[in-house]
C-alpha cells in the first residue's frame, strides 16, 4: 500500500478531531481565501477555489464563514495576507516528506518546520530534493463499507480515473490533476459517496517501514507537522503494512 494511500486515510480520521478543536476549519479557510486573492472569487474561472470550497462544505463549515473567506480574499473585507510556503525534508528509515503551507511569517514558519523535524528524528532538505519522488495527482477516498470493488472501478474509469487502489478501510481513486472536476462529477452522478476529494502528492516509489518503533517516530513527526497552524498539507512516501498500523493502533 502506498503511502500516500494510508496517510490519505490516516488524515480522514484524524480530520474529525481537528474539526472538533477548530483546527480543520482554520486551515481550510485559509485556502479559501488565498484561492480567492490569487484567483479571484469567480467559481467557474478559479478551479482553485471551487475545490476549496467542496472541501471546507465537505467538512461541515458554515456557509457565512466560506463567503468571509472569499471576501477577505477578494479584497472585499480586510484580512490577513498569507503567502504559500513548501518544504522538503526526511523523516527515519529514508522516507521523504513534502510540507506544503500558507503564512503570514514565513520565518517563523520555518523556524517551527526545521524544529519539528529536528525533534522527531527527521532532517530538512534543500528544495527539488524530495519533490522529484512525487506527483501531483487528483484522490478520492470512498468507504468500504457497502461498495463493490468491481463496480466502483468500472465506475472510475468511466469518469476518467487512472487507477483504484485500496486499504484496510477505503478504497483510493487516482485521476490526472486536469480531469479532477470531471471525474469527482462522474461519480457523484453514479451516487458514489465520497469520503474525501483533493489534489495530492502521490509517491511514485515507497519506503517499507520494518518496525513498530520507527513506524511510530515517522507518524509522530507527519502529525506534528499537520498540527501547525501554518502547515496545510503533509505528503510522504512510507509504506506501513496493516499488521504494524494495528499494532499503533492498540
Amino acid at each position: 500500500m502506498s503511502g500516500h494511500s494510508k496517510w490519505a486515510s490516516i488524515k480522514h480520521k484524524k480530520g474529525a478531531l481537528d474539526a472538533k478543536r477548530g483546527k480543520l476549519f482554520t486551515k481550510l479557510i485559509r485556502e479559501v481565501t488565498v484561492a480567492a486573492r490569487e484567483g479571484g472569487g469567480n467559481l467557474d474561472a478559479n478551479p482553485r477555489l471551487r475545490m476549496a470550497i467542496q472541501k471546507a462544505k465537505d467538512a461541515n463549515m458554515p456557509a457565512d464563514n466560506i463567503d468571509r473567506g472569499v471576501k477577505k480574499g477578494t479584497g472585499e473585507l480586510e484580512g490577513v495576507s498569507y503567502e504559500p510556503v513548501s518544504f522538503e525534508g526526511y523523516a527515519g528509515s529514508g522516507v521523504a516528506v513534502i510540507v506544503e503551507g500558507l503564512t503570514d511569517n514565513k520565518n517563523r514558519t520555518t523556524s517551527e518546520v526545521r524544529s519539528i523535524f529536528t525533534k522527531r528524528g527527521g532532517n530538512m532538505a534543500g528544495a527539488g530534493s524530495v519533490a522529484f519522488q512525487f506527483e501531483k495527482k487528483g484522490v478520492f477516498l470512498v468507504n468500504k463499507e457497502n461498495t463493490n470493488e468491481e463496480d466502483l472501478l468500472n465506475i472510475a474509469l468511466e469518469a476518467g480515473a487512472e487507477d483504484l487502489t485500496s486499504d484496510e478501510d477505503f478504497f483510493q481513486i487516482i485521476c490526472a490533476p486536469q480531469d479532477f472536476d470531471k471525474v469527482r462529477t462522474g461519480l457523484s452522478e453514479k451516487g458514489v459517496n465520497m469520503e474525501s476529494g483533493e489534489l495530492s502528492m502521490v509517491p511514485k516509489n515507497t519506503v517499507k517501514v520494518e518496525s513498530v518503533e520507527v513506524a511510530k517516530k515517522i507518524l509522530t513527526l507527519v502529525e506534528e507537522l499537520e498540527d501547525n497552524d501554518d502547515v496545510q498539507n503533509v505528503y510522504t512516501n512510507f509504506d506501513i503494512s496493516d499488521e504494524i498500523m494495528k499494532e499503533l493502533e492498540d
